[in-house]
C-alpha cells in the first residue's frame, strides 16, 4: 500500500471543508468526513487504478484520476507516484473541477 501524500493546497481544501461542516451541521457530521476521506485516502493506496481518470483530458493531466468520498459530495484528485500517492486537490463535486484544479 502506497501511502496518501497530500499537497498543502489539498489539505486546505480538507480544512476548509471540515469548518463547513462544523459550522454548518456539527461535529459528528466533521468527524464522519474525515472518516471517509481517511477511507478513501487507504482505497487509492491499495488500488490507485481504480479512481476514474475523467478529468485527465481536460486538464492534461493524463495519470490524473479521482475518488469520490462515500456519503460526502467531494472528490479526491490524485496521481499514483512510484513511492505515494500525490493527492493534488479535494473539491466538492460541484465546483468548476477544471478552474478549481488549475489553481494548483
Amino acid at each position: 500500500m502506497k501511502p496518501a501524500v497530500p499537497r498543502e493546497i489539498a489539505n486546505r481544501d480538507v480544512d476548509e471543508a471540515i469548518d463547513h461542516y462544523l459550522v454548518e451541521a456539527d461535529a459528528k457530521v466533521a468527524l464522519g468526513f474525515v472518516d471517509e476521506l481517511e477511507k478513501a485516502y487507504a482505497r487509492i493506496g491499495r488500488h490507485p487504478h481504480s479512481g476514474s481518470p475523467r478529468y485527465a483530458h481536460a486538464l492534461g493531466l493524463a495519470e490524473l484520476r479521482f475518488w469520490r468520498l462515500g456519503r460526502y459530495p467531494f472528490l479526491v484528485f490524485y496521481i499514483e507516484r512510484e513511492e505515494h500517492i500525490d493527492v493534488w486537490r479535494v473539491l466538492h463535486e460541484q465546483r468548476d473541477i477544471p478552474a478549481w484544479m488549475n489553481e494548483a
